[in-house]
């Protein structure tokens, strides 16, 4: 069975990004992304209505992250490491199998930047080779077309489609997932 260590938190860079731990002083960006209509569109959760939602949800995170049992980064500029503008994770970490759902969500006004096509390669590369992953799947919303070709362009192949499994908001909705194996 895998075994993971967080302790010291995986800091993560690349040419214009600095991934970070989630900490309080996030709390006012974080609500601004989890209760924006359109950074949430295809989230098929409810939006955060107040900051003590967000707080909790921090707290949650940082608890999970130290009993190792899911990961999640502050996505930021590197000239603006103060200032989160996005978040992508592990959660939903499978030991038995080795297996962990990646997640990320970015402030729309940084979509269409390749700022998330450069945080995937630094996550993934820590997902299979520290943490010795076997496969990493995301979930999508299967209307998220824009998501579904990121995860292409990083070898994600469609593994399933789930038909009306999963209910948000008074109605039952699709489910597409989407994998990489190490190999």
């Amino acid at each position: 069975m895998l075994k993971l260590n967080f302790k010291p938190f995986p800091i993560l860079e690349t040419n214009r990004l600095l991934l970070r731990e989630v900490n309080k002083k996030d709390m006012n960006a974080l609500f601004l992304l989890r209760s924006n209509k359109q950074a949430m569109k295809f989230i098929d959760r409810p939006l955060a209505t107040n900051t003590d939602e967000i707080k909790a949800f921090i707290k949650l995170i940082n608890k999970k992250t130290k009993d190792n049992e899911t990961i999640c980064w502050a996505i930021t500029l590197k000239d603006k490491p103060e200032e989160l503008i996005g978040t992508i994770s592990f959660h939903r970490i499978e030991l038995q199998n080795h297996r962990a759902e990646l997640g990320y969500m970015l402030m729309p006004e940084y979509w269409n930047k390749g700022l998330i096509t450069e945080a995937i390669p630094k996550v993934i590369d820590l997902g299979f080779n520290k943490m010795k992953l076997h496969s990493i799947e995301a979930n999508i919303n299967p209307n998220n077309e824009l998501s579904r070709k990121i995860l292409e362009k990083f070898g994600f192949k469609k593994e399933a489609y789930f038909k009306e499994n999963y209910f948000f908001n008074g109605k039952f909705l699709d489910t597409e997932i989407l994998s990489l194996l190490k190999s």
